[in-house]
C-alpha cells in the first residue's frame, strides 16, 4: 500500500507528439522528491493514457524505472478494451516491480453485466499469471462509460483477495466511495482531494489526485495532518486545497496544468497535447495564473 498522495503524472510530448522522456522523468522525480507525492500513477486519465500507444507506455515506464524511479511507488494504468493488450501491459508493470496496476474495465461495450466484467477480470488474472500481481480497479464511469458496481468490486476482492487489492474511485460520488471504504481490507483511494479527510477517517491511505502535478505539497499537508490525527489543522489546510481544485475544474484540467508547467519551466513542449485535446488559449492561461496568484498566492 502506498500511504499518502499519489499523482497521476501528466504525459509530456515533443513537438512531433512523441513522448518527451526527459520531461517525463524530470516531472516524476520532482513530484517524488519535492512535490509532496508518495507515489505515482503513470497513464491515468490525466496522463492522456488512451492517447498513448502500448509500445509507448512500455517504453515510458522503462524510462522512469531505468532513470531511477523506484517501481515500488508506482501504480501505472494498464486498462484497455481487450484482454490481450491489458494483460501485456499489466504483466510488464508487474515484472518491472511496480506496486500494482490500475485497471479500467473493458470500456468499449456499454451496458455489459457484472457477470461479464467479473469474467473479464478473472481471465485477466489468469492470463497475467504472476504471484506479485496487485490490481487496483479504476472506477471512472463518467469517462469510461462502464462502471464497477459495489457488489462486483466486493465479489472480485473476496474471490481474488491477493490480486484485487484496491480501487481508485473517481466517480465523484461520496456515497460510492464510502461504500467501497466499507469493504473489508479493500484499499480505496478517492480520485481527488475533495473528500480526502472523510476518506482517511474511514481508513483510506490517501488519495490519487490530478492536481498533485501542481499542488502536491498542499494536498500532502492535508493528508499528513490527517494521519497524525490533527483534524482541525487538516480542515484548515483543506479549505485552500479544495478551492484550488475547484478553480482548475473551471478550466480544462489537463491543458491548464500543462500550460502552467510550460510557463513555469520555460519549456514550450509542455503545451503539447495529442488530438483531440487542444492547448489552452493564452488568454485563459493568463486568467488562470492571475486567479491562482491573487486568490491564493499560488504559483507553480
Amino acid at each position: 500500500m502506498i500511504k499518502g498522495l499519489i499523482s497521476p503524472v501528466l504525459t509530456p510530448f515533443n513537438d512531433d507528439l512523441t513522448v518527451a522522456d526527459d520531461l517525463y522523468l524530470a516531472l516524476a522525480k520532482r513530484l517524488l522528491e519535492t512535490g509532496g507525492c508518495a507515489g505515482l500513477a503513470p497513464f491515468g486519465t490525466t496522463g492522456e493514457a488512451l492517447s498513448v500507444g502500448i509500445e509507448e507506455r512500455i517504453a515510458a515506464l522503462d524510462c522512469l524505472i531505468d532513470g531511477g524511479i523506484d517501481p515500488s511507488v508506482m501504480i501505472p494504468g494498464t486498462g484497455l478494451t481487450n484482454l490481450i493488450d491489458t494483460a501485456r501491459l499489466t504483466r510488464h508493470a508487474v515484472e518491472r516491480g511496480c506496486a500494482g496496476a490500475m485497471i479500467l474495465p473493458a470500456f468499449y461495450f456499454k451496458g455489459v453485466s457484472d457477470e461479464g466484467l467479473f469474467d473479464y477480470f478473472s481471465r485477466l488474472i489468469a492470463m497475467v499469471d504472476h504471484p506479485d500481481l496487485k490490481i487496483y480497479l479504476y472506477h471512472i464511469p463518467q469517462v469510461s462509460g462502464v462502471g464497477l458496481s459495489i457488489p462486483l468490486v466486493r465479489r472480485l476482492h473476496e474471490t481474488f483477495p491477493d490480486c484485487v487489492v484496491g480501487i481508485k474511485d473517481s466517480s465523484g460520488d461520496w456515497d460510492n466511495t464510502k461504500a467501497l471504504l466499507e469493504i473489508k481490507s479493500l484499499i480505496t483511494y478517492p480520485g481527488s482531494e475533495l473528500p480526502v479527510i472523510d476518506a482517511i477517517r474511514m481508513g483510506a491511505p490517501g488519495c490519487i489526485s490530478a492536481t498533485a502535478n501542481l499542488n502536491g505539497n498542499g494536498i500532502s499537508t492535508v493528508i499528513e495532518h490527517c494521519h497524525k490525527g490533527q483534524w482541525d489543522d487538516a480542515e484548515q489546510a483543506h479549505a485552500m486545497v479544495k478551492s484550488i481544485r475547484m478553480l482548475f475544474q473551471d478550466y480544462a484540467p489537463i491543458p491548464a496544468q500543462k500550460a502552467l508547467l510550460s510557463r513555469a519551466t520555460g519549456d514550450t513542449r509542455w503545451n503539447n497535447l495529442r488530438p483531440p485535446l487542444m492547448a489552452m488559449p493564452e488568454e485563459n492561461v493568463i486568467a488562470l495564473e492571475n486567479e491562482l496568484k491573487t486568490q491564493f498566492g499560488f504559483s507553480v
